[in-house]
């Protein structure tokens, strides 16, 4: 197996739920990288004798952040690390702290792995994204930030869950920031094609938006820190999309100039992603009302981005 995959905070409860799975769905050799370097050792390894029971041939190795050799010409670079919530914090309270995390981390991706594509999940994710951007003067096609995909998989699991139907069957639209401001679209999310404005009144779907852009919050409160399952599988499966070039549509963050009447910012839309990562923004029409949501939810961005200066 040629293809490497390295996870930047590979330790921590993200990063090893996206190394795990990257591993052993055979998707790429993975490196895991991290400040506490005998941990990501341990779960490396972990992780590697998994892979038999699997039926996976990757290779896992994890090593300290003094030693990013080993994530040398990665294919794909997934940066976990950053501080945590904790209940009561916000994702912008962590701004500071993970933008120089970023400063940090994305000085030796660029170093190791000069042509590979860089997806943060560090929280704020909309203001680390423009930031990695920033900072690896990478062409936009390279830096993508994972949110999107978490946001709609919340909200179809809570539509599942209104129904009593598979999840399988709902197919949800979530755009705009990563935080309390992001835009669930209630007329583009359907159960097996059948919109939700069809099969759910008013209120409850008002309630499932509501749940859904509160949904990291719900699980902070409940386990004392962030959630790390569904965000590290929907990592995965963009590293997926990615490494078998599967132009698959996916609600990403991207770095937008003009789409969405949008310049010079990092906010979730639709995305094709393939080989060569952001390969196309797909761009639909909003009502007005829902233009206007999306323009406060890039603004909320705005605001943290300007804080950082990026």
């Amino acid at each position: 197996m040629n293809r490497k995959v390295t996870v930047v905070g590979g330790a921590g409860n993200v990063g090893a739920t996206v190394a795990r799975s990257i591993a052993q769905r055979e998707l790429a050799d993975v490196v895991v990288v991290d400040l506490a370097e005998t941990k990501a050792a341990g779960v490396a390894l972990d992780i590697y004798e998994s892979c038999p029971i699997e039926g996976s041939a990757s290779r896992v190795v994890g090593v300290g952040t003094k030693d990013f050799s080993e994530s040398a010409n990665s294919d794909v670079v997934v940066i976990t690390s950053g501080m945590p919530r904790k209940p009561g914090m916000s994702r912008d309270d962590l701004l500071n702290v993970n933008y120089k995390i970023m400063q940090d981390v994305t000085a030796e991706i660029v170093k190791y792995s000069p042509n590979c594509i860089i997806i943060p999940v560090a929280n704020p994710l909309d203001a680390m994204s423009q930031a990695v951007f920033k900072l690896s003067q990478f062409p936009r096609e390279r830096v993508i930030g994972m949110a999107g995909v978490l946001d709609s998989a919340r909200m179809s699991t809570f539509i599942a869950m209104e129904l009593g139907v598979s999840v399988e069957n709902v197919s949800s639209f979530v755009l705009g920031g990563h935080g309390d401001t992001m835009v669930p679209l209630p007329r583009y999310t359907t159960v097996a094609g059948i919109p939700i404005t069809e099969l759910l009144p008013p209120d409850r779907i008002a309630a499932i938006c509501e749940r859904t852009a509160n949904g990291g919050a719900e699980i902070t409160k409940l386990v004392g820190t962030s959630a790390w399952y569904a965000p590290g599988a929907s990592a995965a499966l963009m590293v997926e999309a990615i490494l078998k070039d599967q132009k698959k549509i996916m609600p990403c963050s991207v770095y937008l100039q003009g789409e969405y009447g949008v310049s010079n910012l990092f906010v979730g839309v639709p995305v094709k992603l393939g080989a060569k990562g952001m390969e196309k923004i797909i761009e639909i029409k909003l009502t007005a009302d829902e233009q206007a949501a999306f323009n406060k939810s890039a603004g909320a961005v705005k605001e943290l981005v300007d804080v950082i200066g990026v």
